[in-house]
């Protein structure tokens, strides 16, 4: 009974994330994926400290287990439940990347307009 409600909130979140990128005026699905590496070689720099380097090895294990083939609630032997498990991560996943790349590309824009050598918050 909980597996449908379950799902149904995953599938909200997904659904709210997708809102959030086809906003009017907001970076554009190809920016925030561009914007990926980049945020990566920031965090692994020590420049962007609002993602840590656990945080990233998430997102990147989630993004795996929702490719790969291998599942650990196979939907053949468990139906349903076997499909909640991948629209949780799917929904958090999606939800990260919307959140975490808007942080990187304001943070990086006020990058580029500030002096150099000043602090940035």
């Amino acid at each position: 009974m909980a597996a449908p409600a379950l799902r149904w909130a995953s599938l909200r979140r997904v659904a709210r994330a997708l809102q959030e990128v086809s906003r009017p005026g907001g970076p554009s699905v190809a920016a925030r994926l561009a914007c990926l590496p980049r945020m990566t070689k920031a965090v692994a720099k020590g420049e962007y400290s609002q993602v840590s380097p656990a945080h990233l090895a998430l997102v990147a294990a989630a993004a795996a287990y929702v490719a790969s083939p291998v599942d650990l609630l196979p939907e053949a032997l468990l139906g349903v439940i076997g499909l909640a498990d991948d629209a949780l991560v799917l929904s958090w996943l999606a939800t990260t990347l919307v959140e975490d790349t808007d942080a990187y590309l304001t943070w990086e824009q006020a990058r580029r307009t500030t002096v150099k050598g000043e602090r940035l918050s």
